[in-house]
């Protein structure tokens, strides 16, 4: 893996949809975006249920269910009319603003 940065389109907030993979078709919101790894954690898709060890947080222990990220590639942007849409970037003024492709609306 490379030491470079990507800049990534999406941002934790956005609402996305899945379009690749088993939950093709699904919408969520971006509860977080991990860089270096390049996936997002996506509110209530791709649920994992991972057993947990009783500690001082969790005494009962047991089984969690919680969302895994999921890769950048797979993931669309949706506008405010719940399509989805590439993004661009450009100077409007002296700010840097999200547009879609498709709309050329401002994100």
């Amino acid at each position: 893996m490379t030491n470079k940065m990507t800049k990534f389109k999406i941002k934790s907030g956005d609402t996305v949809q899945v379009i690749a993979g088993d939950h093709k078709g699904t919408e969520g919101k971006v509860l977080k975006v991990l860089k270096d790894k390049n996936k997002a954690i996506i509110e209530g898709v791709n649920m994992v249920k991972k057993h947990t060890k009783p500690s001082a947080q969790n005494p009962q222990g047991g089984i969690v269910e919680k969302e895994a990220p999921i890769h950048m590639s797979n993931l669309s942007l949706l506008t405010s009319k719940g399509e989805t849409t590439r993004v661009g970037y450009r100077v409007e003024g002296d700010k840097k603003v999200r547009f879609s492709v498709k709309s050329n609306e401002v994100i």
